[in-house]
Formats: structure tokens, sequence, C-alpha cells
């Protein structure tokens, strides 16, 4: 199917995030027929558009010029043309720009068209050995202060396994403040991917010596155990009785079964779900005593 001209549409296309054989063939089509195209950082897809042989005008869109940039490319929508959306790797909006054009063309009435392909989420996801379902994107980490104290403990209470990216100078320090937040939790860190030196390495947090994984070049993707799994693997006899004396003191309390198991979650940085099971038991316990 060509590009319908006939209407305003917006293609997002995921580029590749290293390895230029993984841009799938409708991307570069779509990428010829569109007539304009939205990227992250010009110089970057110019490079690409060479490779591929691909002509069509550029204009760039990032953090900092998207609300400047939005009404000429709603002009272009309206008058029915169509342009693609990409950033310098991978998917477009996943920690990248492009949000506030694909909600103001949904808003004027333009299709949004997605052109999957390449994504670090997916593939550090899978090659880390650790489950793949549920799990959670959680982007970058806030680099200091307050913001990143609140986003570190909020990851206590994420039942399934953790993505996050991060810059390479700051890999270590994310590890380490991982590490005091959640505990001795699985990781695996993943670089270069799908380039000629790609690399996933795979240890506790605690343990995961950030000496070993060489030098870091460009974004680094994080995996991390969840609190289900993490709970699941290595049970504390100590922090079950202390979930224990939390819970049966809000049963006391006559505190509603999700509110005790909210408490329990946050304290103790455990599944909610597995707290408000463990609740229910020993609501049973005490109504059979």
């Amino acid at each position: 199917m060509t590009v319908d001209e006939s209407r305003g549409c917006v293609y997002v296309i995921a580029t590749p995030i290293g390895n230029l054989e993984d841009f799938s063939p409708r991307g570069q089509r779509v990428l010829r027929e569109v007539g304009l195209i939205a990227c992250e950082d010009t110089r970057r897809t110019a490079k690409l558009c060479t490779y591929f042989g691909i002509g069509t005008r550029r204009v760039s869109l990032h953090a900092h010029n998207e609300a400047r940039r939005l009404p000429e490319l709603l002009r272009q929508l309206a008058r029915g043309g169509s342009l693609a959306l990409v950033c310098d790797a991978g998917t477009p909006l996943l920690s990248d720009p492009g949000a506030r054009l694909v909600e103001a063309a949904l808003a004027a009435g333009s299709r949004v068209v997605p052109v999957p392909g390449a994504s670090a989420i997916l593939a550090a996801l899978v090659a880390s050995g650790l489950p793949t379902e549920p799990f959670s994107f959680v982007g970058f980490p806030p680099r200091r202060g307050t913001a990143r104290s609140t986003w570190l403990e909020r990851l206590r209470g994420l039942d399934g396994s953790i993505v996050l990216f991060e810059a390479p100078g700051r890999v270590a320090a994310t590890l380490a403040d991982l590490e005091r937040t959640l505990g001795p939790r699985r990781v695996a860190v993943a670089r270069e991917l799908t380039k000629r030196f790609e690399e996933v390495v795979r240890g506790k947090l605690g343990d995961l010596d950030p000496r070993t994984l060489g030098e870091l070049r460009g974004e680094v993707t994080l995996v991390v155990e969840g609190g289900a799994s993490g709970v699941a693997a290595d049970p504390d006899p100590d922090l079950s009785l202390e979930v224990d004396r939390l819970i049966d003191a809000g049963l006391a309390d006559e505190l509603g079964t999700r509110e005790i198991a909210r408490r329990a979650a946050d304290a103790f940085g455990i599944a909610r779900r597995d707290a408000y099971a463990r609740v229910l038991e020993r609501a049973r316990e005490r109504d059979g005593d």
C-alpha cells in the first residue's frame, strides 16, 4: 500500500538503533514517499537517508523546538500532505520528542500510523534473561535530588521487569542507587545493541562491578528484576515476619484490605499484588481463630 496523500497523516517510523540492516523495507519506502520528514537531529537522519538513497526534505523536531515547529507541521497535514516522524535511533516518543505532534495531529483529525521496527527496550529485555511479562519502561532517571529519590522509590512497587535508559557516564551511579533502593536484584546492562561490540552483562545489583562493562558509548539500557520475581526467588523470613506484623496491626485497626496492602508494599518494597494476597490470607487466619 502506498502513502495516501489525500488526507493528512503522520507516520511514526522506527529507525535502526545501530545495525542499518534492521531498517524495514516499509520504513524506507514511506520515508521516500512522504512530503516531509520531522527528525530529532537532521544530521543523523541525513546519514540514514543518504545510505538508503532517500531524498525527502527534512526538518528538525526536538525537545527545544517542538512547540515552535508544530504550526508548520500541522499546516502540512491540513493541506492533505503526509509526514514522517523519526528520532535518532529506535522508536519515536519513547524518551524522545514527538508526543506533542502526535497529540495535535489526532486532535486535528489526521491519521497517525505506526511503522514498527528496532527498539532498544525490547532488544535489551529479551536478551536480559529476566521475565518479559509484565514489564515497565520508565525512561531516564532524574539526575539528582528529590526527584531522583522519589523516582527510585516508585520502582519498589513495580511487579515485572523494569527497563530504563541511562547515559554512559552515569551508569555506575545509577546501579549503586538502584542497589540501595531495591536490594540485590538481578540486573542486565545492555550496550552497543545490534552493533559490532554488542554486549549484555548480567549479574546482581551490588555484585556487578561497573568496571567490567568496558568503555560505554551512547545510550545504555538497563533491565532490573521486578519486585514480585525478586521476593519469590529469595524469600526473607525476617521480612515476612515484619510484613505480617504490619498487616496484623492494620487488621486490628480495621483498615481496608487494599489500604493495608498498599502500606505493606510501600514499606517493604514488595509487589502490591503479593501484599494484597498476604493480607487476605492473614484476614482468613484471623477469622478462623
